[in-house]
């Protein structure tokens, strides 16, 4: 978990401005019967996750496009193009938020997302994005969805199905005539026609960002962010039928957190909640429970997992292996990496004024935590840190500090920018950075600086261990 504590991230939280009251209410009507999950012969072994960014200051690396980025193991993430968007909307706000990723019962994907683009709480719509997809390599039949005809929005959809009814469920938040955000649910067959909306889940205070997962054991549960006071809770109900949900978990929270995403481990038993927070903006904190009956959740080490950068309010689907290397295939892994401190897990390594150093993500510009891991300088065994906001600059030590130069094309340049990457000192599946022309000494950190020190004490080698990831 962090380290040291983060100031507070200045920009309001959108989840914190309440849309206009509806003009009419809505009744919660009908009964529903336990979902299914879709007919598919292959086996999911890895994951996709859909986003959008924000950087802490909605400058450099904010983008209100759809992202994905892949996983073999549910936690450690490559962003894929770049982590550039692979589709963006072209009606309504122009931009979306809060994207979500289902898979159909024929097996193909829509992708849901909130009409909305940058901070502008007040912004109201009635639709919500959609597209088509068989394979997350192309997105078809871009539409905007009407949900509702209240003066408010239509915030985080997400969809499940209703084995039941035969039909998608379509959850979202807006304000109703309670005067507060509630969980408002719409049917459909193939998400051009919906169904005249109901209220699914008012606890009698706003609550929004409903997460669903169906069917466990026989019981279906619903995360939300109780957005009075920034926390996560859970409902659950015997059935999917509007109305029928009732609270029953302790708060979860990490500062100002909100977006659940409950996600089932393919491989064990365990569960993992992801909860996005705003305090600071766009940090992604996870928490694991083997029994969602239970209510309770165990916070995940940040050690165990990593989120693409600047990657808001996810929403994460199981695939396949032959999915997964076709979305690698098309959309191309990063050519830059970010490297995460081991005994700091919320501080990576990035250049300040032109020195080396570590500092709590998110760091912005973001790119000044974007390194290129590329053949040493002065031996290609070896590796170099490139720049990727300064490209001619390279990380290189001197008088034992590291400090961001300019390539001048000297040996002594090339050596002390060299270094041999070996098997973390403290962590073997990480990794240390051993210098080239004072080969007793790594790379490590000191009071947050960047220098090559000898290393022996156990303190040393934790300062002297990183990540290499995305």
């Amino acid at each position: 978990m962090n380290a040291t504590p983060r100031p507070a991230h200045p920009h309001p939280s959108r989840r914190s401005f309440l849309g206009m009251a509806a003009t009419v209410p809505l009744a919660a009507t009908g009964a529903l019967a336990l979902g299914a999950g879709p007919a598919r012969a292959a086996t999911n072994s890895a994951y996709v996750m859909c986003y959008f960014t924000e950087s802490t200051s909605l400058g450099e690396g904010t983008d209100y496009g759809l992202h994905l980025a892949v996983s073999t193991d549910g936690l450690e993430w490559t962003p894929l193009n770049q982590n550039n968007p692979v589709v963006t909307p072209t009606e309504g706000a122009m931009g979306l938020r809060d994207p979500f990723i289902l898979r159909r019962q024929d097996g193909t994907f829509v992708v849901l997302a909130t009409d909305l683009k940058g901070t502008d709480w007040t912004y109201n719509s009635q639709y919500i994005h959609v597209w088509y997809s068989t394979d997350l390599r192309t997105f078809t039949g871009y539409h905007r969805l009407k949900l509702h005809d209240m003066v408010t929005h239509s915030w985080a959809p997400e969809a499940f199905w209703d084995a039941g009814r035969g039909q998608y469920a379509v959850i979202y938040s807006s304000v109703n005539s309670s005067g507060h955000n509630v969980i408002m649910v719409n049917y459909t067959t193939d998400f051009v026609t919906v169904s005249a909306p109901q209220v699914f889940f008012d606890p009698g205070y706003d609550a929004i960002d409903g997460d669903m997962t169906v069917g466990v054991n026989g019981v279906n549960y619903l995360y939300f962010k109780n957005n009075r006071n920034g926390t996560l809770l859970g409902a659950r109900s015997t059935s999917l039928a509007p109305g029928s949900f009732t609270p029953f978990t302790a708060a979860v929270s990490h500062g100002g957190t909100e977006a659940p995403a409950v996600v089932k481990s393919l491989t064990s038993s365990t569960y993992w909640m992801w909860g996005d927070t705003y305090t600071p903006n766009g940090v992604f904190y996870a928490w694991q429970t083997t029994d969602l009956a239970a209510g309770t959740w165990t916070p995940l080490d940040q050690r165990t997992y990593t989120q693409p950068l600047n990657s808001k309010h996810c929403g994460i689907t199981a695939i396949t292996t032959t999915e997964y290397d076709n979305l690698v295939a098309k959309w191309g892994t990063p050519t830059w990496n970010r490297l995460k401190s081991h005994n700091y897990p919320d501080r990576y390594v990035r250049h300040s004024n032109y020195l080396g150093r570590i500092d709590p993500y998110p760091i912005d510009p973001p790119s000044d935590s974007q390194w290129k891991l590329v053949p040493g300088l002065a031996d290609s065994s070896g590796v170099s840190f490139q720049s990727v906001s300064f490209p001619t600059r390279y990380l290189r030590h001197y008088d034992y500090a590291l400090q961001l130069d300019v390539n001048d094309g000297t040996s002594t340049f090339a050596q002390d920018a060299t270094f041999y990457r070996t098997a973390g000192l403290a962590d073997s599946s990480w990794s240390s950075f051993r210098s080239y022309n004072y080969p007793t000494r790594y790379i490590r950190h000191s009071n947050y600086a960047l220098r090559i020190d000898p290393v022996s004490t156990t303190t040393d080698k934790q300062d002297a261990t990183f990540h290499v990831g995305y």
